[in-house]
């Protein structure tokens, strides 16, 4: 026999599981609005611009110059470099190549990677387009539109939006006249966002994939502790065809060590008591 207070506390459960279940079955009957905006561009042939980053990755639209029945294939230069990464795995493993033959193509291809690219890849590894699809869609480092010949990432994880990162994207944004993963009109610049490069202790900092030069010239360089006159110096240098240098932009830095030098460690540090480092 259940005490009052029992009884009271399985009726408003009872109600929470029944109001659950209605809002659930409500969530599943109500289309997303963003599925439905995404399906009603799909339809018209066109994808707004200012739809959600996520959602770009998740299907494909043909476009005159992104369709499957298009030629691609690597160039001679690069299908050396494809026999050479495939030589990393064993036979039967082609498949494992997926990932380094995806980027090969993104640097041949400007900087991204259109399907007919991906049933090119799927052919060479022996496996069906959607094994190569699937990878191309989960990484975001694989870019499935077109971007700018100098791709400009922003870090934007904890660390670097403490010290900047939004007011360095939004002054990029501003000085090229575009938003976030548009392509600016002479086709050289396009800005994107990252999730931690792993330099946090020279935040903010970008990334600065160059693909001006095909995949031979291809360099991917970081830009770190910067201001926002700072970031536009490096995009007027890159549009006039200069290398900035690369790394810390501090002039009183070196690499990630402190502004005036070290203040500790100047000497040569003591071994560890408990290992015989000779014996390594």
């Amino acid at each position: 026999m259940l005490t009052p207070a029992a009884r009271l506390a399985a009726r408003r459960l009872l109600g929470l599981a029944s109001s659950s279940a209605s809002e659930a079955a409500a969530r599943r009957l109500a289309p997303s609005p963003i599925a439905a905006s995404s399906y009603a561009a799909a339809a018209r042939g066109s994808v707004p611009s200012s739809r959600p980053f996520s959602t770009a990755l998740n299907y494909h639209i043909d476009s005159p110059e992104n369709k499957p029945d298009m030629k691609w294939e690597f160039t001679a230069a690069n299908m050396k470099k494809v026999k050479e990464i495939l030589s990393h795995y064993p036979s039967n493993y082609k498949q494992s190549g997926i990932i380094p033959l995806l980027d090969l193509a993104q640097q041949q291809h400007g900087g991204w990677v259109p399907v007919a690219a991906m049933d090119a890849i799927a052919k060479i590894v022996e496996v069906a387009p959607i094994r190569v699809y699937e990878v191309a869609t989960f990484y975001t480092m694989f870019n499935r539109t077109k971007v700018g010949k100098y791709h400009l990432l922003v870090c934007g994880t904890t660390p670097c939006m403490i010290r900047g990162s939004r007011e360095i994207e939004d002054t990029l944004l501003e000085h090229l006249g575009v938003k976030r993963n548009e392509v600016t009109g002479d086709g050289l610049f396009s800005v994107g966002e990252m999730e931690c490069m792993g330099c946090c202790v020279n935040a903010p900092m970008i990334a600065v994939a160059d693909y001006s030069k095909g995949s031979e010239g291809y360099t991917y360089n970081y830009y770190e502790d910067l201001t926002p006159k700072r970031v536009i110096e490096i995009v007027e240098m890159l549009r006039r065809g200069e290398t900035p240098p690369r790394g810390t932009q501090h002039p009183e830095r070196k690499n990630c060590g402190p502004a005036g030098g070290n203040s500790t460690l100047h000497g040569e540090p003591k071994p560890p008591p408990c290992r015989d480092l000779d014996a390594c």
